[in-house]
């Protein structure tokens, strides 16, 4: 197969390479695509932004979650168990209850 030989040159701005921090995430679908919001919620303030949108083909988001899945198998392999929060909202956020 020709295919099999070519490679891909992909290029990576500098601005695109200094990342986006996110620590949550809210996925949504149609029949055609989905949709994955990312966030960055801070302790104790009610209001957060989106902070990047990716939308993704069905196939395209089942080649994700098993590119993901092998990444963290091969993570949880060298560093040990990534320990599950099994939260509504992750690491506790929402900020301590004020008292006057």
């Amino acid at each position: 197969m020709e295919n099999e030989n070519q490679q891909l040159d992909i290029e990576l701005s500098e601005d695109i390479a200094e990342g986006i921090y996110s620590n949550l995430a809210l996925i949504t679908h149609s029949q055609s695509e989905f949709v994955i919001d990312f966030i960055k919620i801070m302790p104790g303030v009610p209001k957060a932004r989106v902070k990047s949108r990716i939308l993704l083909t069905p196939q395209h988001a089942k080649r994700l979650v098993k590119a993901l899945s092998e990444n963290i198998m091969k993570f949880e392999s060298m560093n040990g168990k990534i320990k599950d929060i099994d939260s509504g909202f992750p690491m506790g956020f929402g900020g301590p209850t004020a008292q006057a």
